[in-house]
């Protein structure tokens, strides 16, 4: 399977305005963590702040590749 290509930038900023949503989750192909990033309000928005750092940073998720 290939990895999901995803704009680093459009993912930080849905991350940054809807990730207690749990949107970037559900854009990296991550139903299930979006669910419950969803259901917690982005884990109190501990998870979510988390997301955005690592999003920012560019970590590397399994299947996601980060293209500009």
């Amino acid at each position: 399977m290939y990895p999901r290509q995803l704009n680093w930038i459009v993912t930080l900023v849905m991350s940054i305005f809807f990730g207690a949503l749990g949107v970037d989750r559900f854009m990296m192909g991550q139903v299930g963590l979006g669910l419950l990033k969803l259901f917690t309000l982005g884990g109190f928005g501990v998870w979510w702040l988390i997301d955005v750092i690592l999003i920012a940073t560019r970590t590397p998720f399994t299947g996601v590749e980060w293209v500009d």
